[in-house]
């Protein structure tokens, strides 16, 4: 039997970290976070205003999202984060060295069309462009796996369940 794994929703807005995640959590019989609540009323405040954020800002988003990650090592866990950069992916690891990506990756105009029919959500679909300008997708030394977004949400939690099935264990 396979250890619980954390995993970490990642992409850029729009693609249904929010909507995915706590399906994902709830196929794996594990907890799931909101990565925005780790997110520092200034990052908000910044997001609301459509501005984009700069790594310094993100540093202790990470680090918090790490730390949650941590926490659940060996016990499971579903944390969403747009991690769209290896620094920022290097840092949740820094942190909780046994986390797997799960990135859920879409056509732009899905995406946006998506975001614009979202309510009560701080990021505006302006910040778009400057998200899949700043995605740097998987590598393939990082673990995990792609999930497209296309289809509806039990759809993509069972394409995801399904790609985090083939992975291979880690070992011990």
């Amino acid at each position: 039997m396979r250890t619980p794994q954390v995993v970490v929703v990642m992409g850029v807005a729009g693609t249904g970290k929010t909507t995915i995640g706590p399906l994902l959590a709830a196929r794996l019989g594990v907890p799931y976070a909101e990565g925005d609540d780790f997110h520092p009323q200034a990052n908000i405040d910044k997001m609301s205003a459509g501005i984009p954020l700069e790594d310094a800002d993100r540093w202790p988003w990470l680090e918090a999202i790490g730390h949650w990650a941590h926490e659940r090592a060996g016990l499971g866990g579903v944390v969403s984060s747009s991690a769209l950069k290896r620094s920022y992916r290097d840092r949740l690891r820094s942190v909780a060295p046994g986390i797997v990506f799960v990135h859920l990756t879409g056509d732009r105009k899905l995406i946006e069309d998506r975001m614009s029919h979202r309510q009560g959500h701080f990021m505006p679909t302006a910040l778009l462009d400057s998200q899949f300008a700043t995605l740097q997708p998987l590598e393939p030394d990082e673990r995990g796996v792609a999930v497209d977004v296309s289809g509806g949400p039990q759809e993509i939690a069972d394409r995801a369940v399904k790609a985090l099935d083939a992975l291979p264990d880690i070992p011990a």
